[in-house]
């Protein structure tokens, strides 16, 4: 039974264990996926969180790819691929759908959105009977823009409502203003019956209120609130006490 009010697009995953062929390879080794039984998604947004090398964008690809989206990034309709380093975790990954599907959808992966974006050129160069596609996402070249413009383009044009947004680390290139407009941006489409998965570092992305946060260790994940992040824990820590901080950490090299 889910435990939230409303019914979302992807319910959730589960790991099918019994055809694992082995915990002891990647990405079966990650300390998330060793302990992966079911992950229930919030209906209007869940945050991925945790340190580098905890399996964040391993999860996040399983699930998009599973979903039927590009490895790289973008929309169903995507197939490109200009280096083929996936993982298999997909095909042990079960998707739990909701009684509704989304209308919308996009696969946000900050360290391909280059080869999005060359993409993107290439079909528009080849003879096509509709619009450029290049309009969904502003009009304007993704190259002639530099990449914290660029993703917001994204965000802003070619997010419509009523989907499913896997993103992964949007934050990548965005100051904190732009973090915060897409706070607002995230609000606007979850009110348009949209539904977010993103794994992020930032603070300021992981405040949405009606939200729930997983954060990953080498044990496995566990639920938490913002406060309770490392990630808004060490920032509030060094913003609060910067000299303190400074000292230490040059003090003692770490």
């Amino acid at each position: 039974m889910n435990i939230y009010s409303s019914i979302p697009f992807l319910r959730g995953i589960e790991l099918d264990r019994d055809r694992v062929p082995t915990f002891d390879s990647y990405p079966f080794n990650l300390g998330v996926i060793q302990s992966l039984g079911s992950l229930e998604f919030h209906p209007k947004v869940t945050y991925i969180v945790g340190e580098n090398g905890m399996g964040k964008s391993t999860l996040m690809e399983s699930i998009a790819v599973a979903w039927g989206f590009n490895a790289e990034g973008g929309t169903q309709n995507f197939s490109f691929s200009t280096q083929s380093t996936h993982s298999n975790l997909h095909e042990f990954i079960r998707l739990i759908r909701g009684l509704h599907r989304p209308r919308d959808g996009f696969f946000f992966r900050a360290e391909s959105y280059y080869n999005l974006a060359t993409d993107i050129e290439r079909l528009d160069k080849e003879a096509s009977f509709g619009p450029p596609i290049i309009d969904s996402y502003g009009g304007k070249s993704l190259h002639e823009q530099s990449h914290g413009e660029s993703f917001f383009a994204t965000f802003i044009h070619r997010f419509g409502g009523q989907g499913l947004y896997i993103l992964d680390e949007p934050e990548a290139a965005l100051s904190p203003l732009r973090q915060m407009a897409m706070l607002a941006r995230i609000h606007d489409l979850v009110q348009k019956n949209s539904q977010f998965i993103i794994s992020t570092h930032s603070p300021i992305l992981m405040a949405y209120p009606d939200s729930i946060i997983y954060n990953l260790t080498p044990q496995g994940m566990e639920t938490m609130i913002l406060e309770e992040t490392d990630h808004y824990m060490i920032m509030k820590q060094f913003l609060n006490n910067k000299d303190k901080m400074l000292k230490q950490l040059f003090d003692s090299g770490e």
